[in-house]
């Protein structure tokens, strides 16, 4: 029998993967929350094989094999409990712990400190019922907490007396010694008994990933419902569990058990600041809302986030005040996460309005303004960029040097190859396109060809607001079109600038050819526009446009298609991009008016209606 402590064993598993282990040897296709593949222990046609990351399991239908990820070790590599656990710590970075009387003895204390926490947390919760604390019950209520939402996260109270706990506790056969181990009693100074730790504050349980509670945070009542008596010193607003045996704060995140069922469900993982805001987050259809526990955002939480996520992209977001100082708790995780990143594993940083939490920010505006700050979340190379560029200007070139220096070292400092290269494109582009020249048509040769540098900013070039967008294919049909007949220009100028392009290099060439024959006077050629557009560093997106991948699509935008034909061409492409635009305005108007039946709604879906009607025609 194993004397390996169980604590330890925990946290090897929650450190690996069980898909991701049971992945090397078997091919395993994804089956709604779980993983499915041929089983390894005989020999099968169709998938019968199971594997369950959330609960940590794996299962054939077919042979009856059953177990964890040691069992898998040991049963397909044909090792003992011990290699297979000496195996998995190896990919994990852990050392297996050699084994003292004393860690024995502590091993068999820990199933009773889960027990002593789970009754402390429902002693809590019936001290909130007590008509003796009903300013505290009023107090959760008023914050918006619903029955169901305290019912959900335990949510309890300490009362101010400091030997409640401690009698109740003992009452149940606990020792002052497991108290104090739990992290929920102190030691008296004067060699009294124990006392609370927590005391006079709404209590928040901090579930583990498998729901037991190893933590308490505590927020304070406000002075009007918690009388202070004169020279008395303010209290800090909320305390955490101090670290125990079985909390580690670095590694954890309050609301995990929810999160990682919502995630399950397909949800986003967000992040917010506290208690309340993951409880109010949660409560507003975010179920998927953690928050660290009094620090800021660590390596192993960044990395446990990614773990929550069964999707093959793993970018949870992260959610802060729009003050300076929420400005630099960004900066810091971004610090954090740059050399954790590999394909498909990143973060999208969000900004609350300043003066805002999501908390007071549901209960003010509603869970609209909440969706919207979600949903502007912004990636992290945008915010790398913003980090870098915000409140600077960069007139000089020493100032853009140093830019790019900085953004190149924050590059260097992502460890996987593939994704540093891809980061390192992205902002060089964006550095040759904020500081690009813009064109002048300069000098000519008696073919219009263009023969001069771009040197003079153009004026009267206007940038049009998109009003409807499509897939790439169609996009880059229409450049095209434009690049090999820059004549058919003058016809569709104003239906270009409308088609909303991707924010990215495909947006920034089609606002270049914009900005290039809207200011042409002279009639610029094909050659000398892709010419300009080579030296501005569109070289690539040249390629990829002007290619047999296009024009199987669209044999009307080759070169040598009459301009009759193009023109009509365009026309059919553009009449495709709006239908398929107002296709999904309809299906969002329908949701719409399915769910708030309104003369306004209605009227919407109408003219929608119309517009696809007469595109159709």
């Amino acid at each position: 029998m194993s004397t390996i402590p169980p604590r330890f064993m925990q946290e090897l598993r929650d450190r690996i993967n069980l898909s991701e282990v049971v992945g090397r040897s078997v091919k395993l296709t994804r089956a709604g929350r779980e993983f499915k593949g041929c089983c390894p222990f005989h020999n099968e046609k169709s998938p019968s094989f199971y594997v369950n990351d959330d609960k940590q399991f794996y299962h054939c239908f077919g042979c009856g094999a059953h177990g964890d990820v040691i069992g898998f070790i040991m049963q397909n590599g044909n090792l003992s409990f011990i290699e297979a656990v000496e195996s998995l710590a190896t990919q994990a970075g852990m050392q297996v712990p050699e084994q003292t009387p004393q860690e024995i003895a502590r091993s068999k204390t820990e199933k009773s400190l889960y027990n002593l926490l789970d009754d402390t947390a429902r002693w809590f919760e019936a001290r909130l019922r007590d008509n003796a604390h009903r300013d505290a019950l009023t107090y959760v209520r008023e914050r918006g907490m619903s029955e169901e939402m305290l019912a959900a996260f335990r949510v309890g109270f300490s009362p101010a007396d400091s030997q409640a706990l401690p009698r109740y506790l003992k009452a149940q056969g606990y020792s002052n010694a497991q108290m104090i181990e739990a992290g929920v009693a102190r030691a008296s100074t004067r060699g009294g008994e124990p006392y609370s730790f927590f005391r006079d504050r709404v209590m928040f349980p901090v579930p583990d990933r498998r729901g037991r509670i190893v933590a308490f945070g505590g927020r304070v009542l406000p002075e009007h419902l918690r009388p202070v008596a004169e020279g008395d010193s303010k209290p800090p607003k909320y305390i955490n569990s101090s670290e125990t045996v079985l909390f580690h704060k670095g590694e954890m995140l309050y609301g995990e058990p929810h999160a990682r069922q919502a995630a399950a469900d397909g949800q986003t993982l967000i992040v917010v600041e506290g208690y309340l805001d993951v409880i109010a987050s949660f409560s507003a259809g975010y179920r998927g809302a953690l928050a660290p526990l009094g620090t800021a955002l660590t390596e192993e939480q960044i990395l446990a986030l990614w773990k929550m996520i069964p999707a093959d992209q793993k970018i949870p977001v992260l959610c802060f005040d729009g003050d300076d100082a929420g400005r630099r708790a960004a900066a810091r995780s971004l610090e954090r996460i740059l050399p954790l990143l590999k394909p498909d594993h990143s973060v999208r940083f969000a900004f609350l309005p300043n003066g805002e939490d999501p908390d007071s920010l549901i209960k003010g505006q509603g869970k609209a303004a909440f969706d919207a700050v979600i949903n502007s979340a912004m990636n992290l190379v945008d915010f790398l960029w913003t980090h870098h560029t915000m409140g600077r200007t960069f007139d000089t070139p020493e100032e853009r040097a140093g830019l790019s220096k900085a953004l190149d070292d924050d590059a260097l400092r992502i460890p996987d190859q593939s994704v540093q290269h891809y980061y390192r494109d992205a902002l060089r582009q964006k550095v040759r396109t904020s500081f690009r020249t813009p064109f002048n048509p300069g000098p000519r040769g008696g073919s219009g060809k263009w023969q001069g540098k771009p040197n003079v900013v153009p004026t009267g070039v206007t940038l049009r607001r998109p009003a409807f967008s499509e897939s790439r294919i169609p996009l880059q049909i229409l450049l095209a079109c434009i690049l090999n007949h820059p004549a058919l220009f003058r016809d569709i100028e104003d239906e270009f600038g409308r088609v909303n392009f991707p924010d990215d290099r495909m947006g920034a060439l089609r606002q270049c050819i914009l900005m290039v024959l809207g200011a042409d006077e002279e009639g610029l050629d094909s050659k000398g526009l892709a010419a300009y557009l080579m030296q501005q560093g569109f070289e690539t997106e040249l390629k990829m446009v002007l290619s047999d991948a296009i024009y199987v699509h669209a044999g009307f935008a080759r070169p040598n298609s009459e301009l009759d034909v193009v023109r009509k061409g365009w026309q059919d492409t553009v009449s495709l991009i709006r239908r398929k635009s107002v296709g999904r305005e309809l299906q969002a108007a329908a949701q719409t008016l399915a769910g708030e039946f309104s003369d306004e709604n209605e009227q919407r879906m109408m003219a929608l209606h119309r517009s696809n009607r007469s595109d159709e025609t």
